[in-house]
């Protein structure tokens, strides 16, 4: 599938590109897809000290890759972010691989906070854990950044009942973007799926209840059965007030 946008031209941005926070709502909803290609930064640490050092010098863009995209992956780790599973397996510091683990990257509302959070534990377990190893040579964690292509994927929606049956078929990828990316592109941890609900169909219950979906504790197929039992709710209430 050739990488176009709506207009001909591929749409790239290192974070994402797609609807802002400040776009008016588009009448249908059109399914995106992306692929991202990614690349190393240069930077690397084989120990806490350069861990810290290495996130706090690092793009954005790196912090997004080895955090909020973890949850692109068809695979559920260990640990659930990079930081957490290179602490955990390879550098073999479990107390830090827990406590960078139990950071909720969806709780933040930039990744400027996230960041400041991976700092912050990182501070307290040098601090209180001054006896750590550095890892040989050739384990170090390399710092990668992900260019992304978002492109249409030929599928889009004008009403609840065609939204529904998207979401019942769309490919994984689609909702990857729409539900978890889109939180940080859009930067008020808000998704695109009940940004159009609320916007375009005026329904906010329903966009209610998609965002009270936890992003952090379900697998991809899992977030599609909960928005599926969400819009067939929504889809039978709807049927029923014009009947």
């Amino acid at each position: 599938m050739p990488l176009e946008s709506m207009t001909g031209n591929t749409e790239k941005s290192e974070q994402g590109a797609g609807p802002r926070p400040d776009d008016p709502p588009e009448r249908d909803f059109i399914f995106r897809g992306a692929v991202r290609i990614p690349r190393t930064t240069g930077r690397k640490a084989s120990s806490p000290g350069d861990l810290r050092e290495g996130i706090a010098a690092t793009t954005e863009e790196c912090i997004i890759h080895h955090t909020y995209q973890y949850f692109s992956g068809g695979h559920i780790l260990e640990y659930t972010n990079d930081f957490a599973q290179w602490a955990g397996k390879t550098l073999e510091a479990g107390a830090l691989a827990e406590m960078l683990a139990n950071i909720d990257p969806y709780s933040f509302t930039s990744v400027a906070q996230l960041r400041e959070e991976l700092l912050r534990v990182l501070d307290y377990y040098i601090e209180n854990f001054p006896e750590h190893h550095k890892v040989l040579p050739g384990n170090e964690f390399h710092f990668i950044e992900a260019i992304s292509f978002i492109f249409p994927i030929g599928l889009r929606a004008r009403n609840l009942a065609e939204f529904l049956m998207a979401m019942k078929y769309v490919d994984p990828g689609s909702i990857y973007y729409h539900f978890y990316e889109a939180r940080v592109r859009l930067g008020l941890g808000v998704d695109d799926f009940s940004k159009w609900v609320d916007e375009a169909l005026q329904s906010g219950d329903l966009a209610r209840q998609i965002r009270g979906i936890d992003p952090f504790m379900h697998n991809m197929e899992g977030i599609r059965e909960h928005l599926v039992e969400i819009l067939e709710e929504g889809l039978r209430l709807q049927m029923e007030k014009s009947s």
